[in-house]
């Protein structure tokens, strides 16, 4: 396994982090365990949660995987072999009605009492990597396409949210600070403010990347090869689409588009005809396609690490092997030409 710094940190991160949204939801306890225990053997040191996860989200599932996590590291006396990161949820008074009353704000109040339980179900002191998991601004994120141009910003200022982040920096309950799901103004103005004000400086950037979703190169890419803040790419498969499984079986059973069939921002038209033209490209040169898709991410430059999420061992042990796979330039020409002619198909 491959490791890089995360940003300009002392933190060293496996090439491939292990995704957990499922756990608690589609994964019970003990599938949970198996996947942490093969992915530690195999060399992932970097385990991504937030404290909404599982999702779908929901009251009565929410915090489950962190407790999964916590139970493990406490089992396994593993946590200084691990990198853990976890994320406070952003404003979502129409979807995120059970946290704190609906009005978790990226204030000091939200996110002390975000952290605080989080650590309490990880059943650690500290938290590696804490990332903000999405904007308390209206801006264009989760896919949404044009800037919202809001008449007024009744947000918390980006200066308090990054100051209350120091402070727990300076408590020893953080170790170093991220974002996720933003935009190249957002990723500048926190450097910016830390660099002004003196506080932390954010070390990565956890959003979508993919063959079907490469709008990340445009602003953002220069971002991190500019400013050393580099990309935490989720969703590496869209949901699994680049599998090709969803082109033989539009439902296959147990499947999480099947289970849960609103999750449909890779399943547009256009981004099926994207897939069936990557599939064919990766049987051409007898790859698995998932494994083509997952290398063609971890490969980009900008990457720090490419976030992998499975829910049987059969395909996070294909999603870890693709972690020695080196695309050769006929197939990456390949991708090109398929990406010119069905561009971000499922931004």
């Amino acid at each position: 396994m491959q490791y890089r710094q995360l940003g300009n940190s002392e933190l060293q991160v496996s090439a491939l982090c292990l995704g957990t949204m499922t756990w608690g939801k589609q994964n019970d306890r003990n599938q949970a365990f198996a996947q942490l225990d093969y992915a530690l053997d195999q060399g992932i040191n970097f385990i991504d949660t937030a404290e909404m996860y599982p999702v779908p989200a929901r009251a009565e599932t929410q915090g489950r995987t962190e407790s999964i996590i916590g139970e493990w590291l406490h089992e396994r006396r593993c946590r200084d072999r691990i990198i853990l990161a976890t994320k406070v949820a952003g404003p979502g008074r129409d979807w995120l009605t059970h946290f704190r009353g609906g009005n978790n704000c990226l204030d000091r109040a939200n996110i002390e009492a975000a952290v605080d339980e989080s650590l309490r179900r990880l059943q650690t002191d500290y938290i590696d990597f804490y990332q903000i998991h999405w904007p308390a601004r209206q801006t264009n994120y989760f896919g949404k396409l044009g800037y919202p141009w809001p008449e007024q910003d009744d947000s918390i200022p980006l200066e308090e949210t990054l100051q209350v982040l120091a402070d727990l920096v300076r408590a020893g309950k953080v170790r170093e600070v991220g974002v996720s799901n933003e935009t190249p103004w957002g990723v500048m103005r926190y450097l910016c403010l830390a660099e002004e004000m003196g506080l932390p400086r954010i070390q990565g950037i956890q959003n979508p990347y993919s063959l079907l979703n490469r709008s990340y190169e445009i602003g953002l890419a220069e971002i991190s090869h500019r400013e050393q803040v580099g990309l935490l790419a989720y969703s590496p498969l869209g949901f699994g689409v680049l599998s090709g499984k969803y082109l033989e079986d539009p439902h296959p059973p147990a499947a999480r588009l099947t289970l849960f069939p609103e999750y449909n921002r890779y399943s547009n038209p256009q981004s099926r005809a994207a897939t069936a033209e990557y599939v064919a490209l990766a049987r051409r040169h007898e790859l698995d396609p998932a494994q083509m898709a997952l290398a063609f991410v971890t490969g980009r430059p900008f990457v720090t690490s490419n976030i992998i999420g499975a829910t049987t061992m059969e395909q996070l042990k294909t999603n870890i092997a693709s972690a020695t796979l080196q695309l050769p330039a006929s197939v990456l020409a390949g991708i090109e030409a398929i990406h010119a002619h069905h561009p971000n198909p499922a931004p």
